[in-house]
């Protein structure tokens, strides 16, 4: 790692979807290092101290916002900053989720939730 480049995590269970950020963030000069389980997200990060974790919501059975919790309680990397998103649908129900995100119920306003 270059005095410039700064190291970032990415967790997400699509070796596709890391091949394709790896790709990018390493033309940047990033130090990049791929996660793609959450079982092994939290001691990953805890042991490369990132400067940017970058979590996908939708990924194998441990939920992210277990992770991103476990995270930000401990004293260790609660100051890393973690970016957090979710890739499409996979394809095999695509039409059934086009119509459950046209439903009016969708775009109600729903309770905001914060954490610290």
């Amino acid at each position: 790692m270059t005095a410039t480049s700064q190291k970032v995590v990415i967790v997400n269970g699509n070796a596709d979807v890391l091949s394709l950020v790896d790709t990018v963030l390493d033309a940047g000069h990033y130090d990049v290092v791929l996660v793609e389980s959450s079982f092994h997200a939290y001691s990953q990060v805890k042991r490369a101290q990132p400067n940017l974790v970058i979590l996908c919501l939708r990924i194998d059975s441990l939920d992210a916002f277990q992770v991103l919790s476990m995270l930000k309680l401990d004293p260790d990397t609660r100051d890393i900053p973690v970016v957090t998103y979710t890739t499409g649908c996979d394809g095999s129900d695509a039409e059934e989720e086009e119509m459950e995100l046209a439903e009016p119920e969708m775009f109600t306003a729903k309770a905001a939730v914060s954490m610290n």
